[in-house]
């Protein structure tokens, strides 16, 4: 279970998100839409402190945190709770995919190099890269660098995975091979929490779609309701600015 209340955030005199509250249920998939500079990668980067709310309350499973009061231990905990997979895929260049995917279980959650490559290469083959372990990121198309960065995040065993919008720094025959190992992900029932442009796939992988404008959530509910029956205006002309390509994906 996440529960977000009245998350609020500024950057300078410019206040971001204006008290937010958000419910997740394990095992949900929730994407969140809206237009650009709606507050969506900043609610996102909150839920695992890489940006401090100035007020609001974050509880991931029984961990509840005051974001006015943050401790560096509830940041150490709340960030173990979670994994972020980014738009730009922030993998070592240095490292091959395996050691990508290693790195964390070493350094934040202590495994020996044994058990870390054993988790690794079962997310590899999970996200279609096994054959792929021994290569660097310079040797991997920008498809397959998102789904190492996924391999990564699931390897780490989170209640939650945040999506950071991960397909829009790809060429579009690329985008499709992401979302299939992201669905594929979603069917096993783990939780997670997308900000996405991709709204064919955001109808077919969510339980519920939150939409975002001005750094509120203008409205939430089920993929069908809002999609094909939204109750507000906002969220009406969204959607009809969309182009018929905004709709779909290539898998």
């Amino acid at each position: 279970m996440i529960l977000l209340r009245n998350i609020r955030k500024s950057f300078g005199q410019t206040q971001v998100l204006h008290g937010i509250d958000l419910s997740v249920s394990k095992g949900d998939v929730v994407v969140i839409l809206g237009p650009s500079g709606s507050g969506k990668t900043t609610l996102l980067r909150c839920i695992n402190l890489l940006e401090k709310p100035d007020d609001g309350e974050i509880q991931i499973g029984d961990h509840k945190i005051n974001c006015k009061s943050v401790r560096k231990k509830d940041v150490l905990r709340l960030r173990r709770q979670t994994a972020m997979v980014f738009q730009q895929y922030n993998l070592f260049k240095h490292k091959t995919a395996l050691e990508n995917v290693m790195e964390a279980l070493v350094v934040v959650r202590k495994y020996n190099r044994e058990a870390a490559r054993d988790i690794s290469m079962q997310m590899l083959e999970k996200v279609g890269l096994s054959h792929k372990a021994d290569a660097y990121p310079s040797q991997l198309s920008g498809g397959q660098q998102q789904r190492v960065g996924i391999a990564r995040a699931l390897a780490l065993n989170p209640e939650v995975i945040l999506f950071d919008e991960p397909t829009s720094a790809l060429d579009p025959e690329l985008i499709g091979e992401v979302l299939t190992v992201i669905r594929k992900i979603a069917q096993e029932g783990v939780t997670m929490i997308i900000v996405t442009h991709e709204m064919h796939f955001a109808r077919e992988v969510s339980n519920h779609v939150v939409f975002m404008d001005g750094g509120k959530i203008i409205e939430q509910g089920a993929p069908a309701d809002i999609f094909d029956h939204p109750k507000e205006e906002r969220t009406r002309q969204f959607f009809k600015r969309l182009r018929p390509e905004d709709w779909s994906y290539v898998i």
